[in-house]
């Protein structure tokens, strides 16, 4: 099925780009166009992005090593 006529982007397309790391409407159009042309297929995007879907997300939100050690020694 397709999420983006204007460029024939597929659910499945969309899936895998999130799956290598493109966690908004905005990096999805970066590694495929989608969502750049009409915009309407943006809140599609969106929604099969969902919420806190983004694994890059986690990543940041942990602690460097460095830090958490200082935060361990304080």
């Amino acid at each position: 099925m397709y999420v983006c006529s204007c460029f024939g982007v597929t659910v499945a397309q969309v899936k895998q780009h999130a799956e290598d790391g493109a966690c908004t409407p905005r990096q999805i159009a970066s590694a495929c166009k989608a969502g750049t042309d009409c915009g309407g297929c943006v809140r599609r995007i969106q929604a099969l992005l969902g919420r806190g879907a983004c694994p890059r997300r986690e990543q940041v939100d942990e602690p460097a090593p460095a830090l958490a050690r200082l935060d361990e020694a304080a």
